[in-house]
């Protein structure tokens, strides 16, 4: 088990991943290793072939887990074995040419507020640079509605915390304003003073910087937002555009008008916004039902 506790430390610190998402690595890792001992296979966790794995796939499916937990595991295991490839360990991964199981397909729906209510009000980031990055990251996704690709050229400049105000600049360069609530200035007030301690180069003039004072990466910012929301939601999709489809959702089932929302999404038409709406149809119908003068 020397590797399994390598590789935890690998999520831990060169991964900096968040103490939730470490456990359920490690807890199916564990899984695996024991259905390898209860099975009296005698072999090892490392030294595992695929048919050891495919096994295990078969156990779970009897035992009615879904094809989406499923996909979870192997995903777990498949890291491990990455990772033992990558040093030395082991020579070949073997999941290399596994294919996942066939999941229902779902329609794309936004993180509810009480996901997203968890996320951001429990202890889920660490206090060090990075977390407090990662935290602002998907605080900042949820305030404002932007782009991932918005988020990542925001120049330091573009932030007015006197007037409480952020320009985003969108698609075809067109510039939009946005509003800062209390809660996202205290979310970026403390991690600018954070940055000044911490981030060793500050000559790009971008908001948002690794801690060596690089640009981010959009694979850093997309795994950011699946790596916490995993923890959170069941939802299959959990990306940075379904943050941004959550903020236009909540404003109009709150009542937001959607032209209004149209603006600080940065939508050339209003047949854009309009996808946003249609999880609102519940709201719709009760407003319909309460307002129309032959409803009752």
């Amino acid at each position: 088990m020397m590797s399994l506790e390598k590789f935890i430390e690998y999520l831990d610190i060169e991964k900096n991943y968040s103490k939730h998402t470490i456990i359920a690595y490690k807890t199916d890792l564990i899984n695996f290793q024991d259905f390898l001992i209860e099975s009296n296979y005698k072999v090892e966790i490392e030294s595992a072939d695929y048919k050891f794995i495919r096994l295990w796939i078969v156990k779970l499916a009897n035992e009615k887990i879904s094809n989406r937990t499923i996909n979870r595991k192997i995903s777990s295991l498949k890291s491990f074995y990455k990772f033992l490839v990558k040093t030395g360990t082991i020579k070949i991964s073997p999941l290399l040419a596994h294919s996942p199981l066939k999941q229902s397909k779902k329609i794309q729906v936004p993180f509810s507020v009480e996901e997203i209510n968890n996320l951001l009000d429990n202890d889920y980031f660490k206090d060090d640079y990075n977390g407090i990055l990662k935290k602002t990251i998907i605080v900042f996704f949820y305030f404002t509605g932007v782009r991932r690709i918005e988020l990542i050229s925001l120049k330091s400049s573009d932030i007015d915390l006197d007037s409480s105000t952020v320009k985003i600049l969108g698609k075809r360069n067109k510039e939009r304003i946005i509003p800062i609530l209390p809660k996202l200035k205290e979310a970026i007030t403390d991690y600018l003073n954070l940055k000044s301690k911490n981030v060793s180069n500050l000559k790009l003039n971008l908001l948002f910087l690794t801690k060596s004072g690089k640009q981010l990466s959009e694979k850093f910012v997309y795994r950011t937002v699946n790596e916490y929301f995993n923890i959170v939601s069941p939802k299959i999709k959990k990306a940075p555009h379904v943050l941004r489809h959550s903020f236009a959702t909540h404003l109009i089932n709150e009542g937001a008008d959607i032209n209004s929302v149209k603006e600080l999404l940065g939508h050339a038409s209003l047949s854009s916004t309009q996808v946003y709406s249609h999880t609102s149809m519940e709201r719709i119908k009760e407003v319909f039902k309460n307002s129309h003068p032959r409803a009752k």
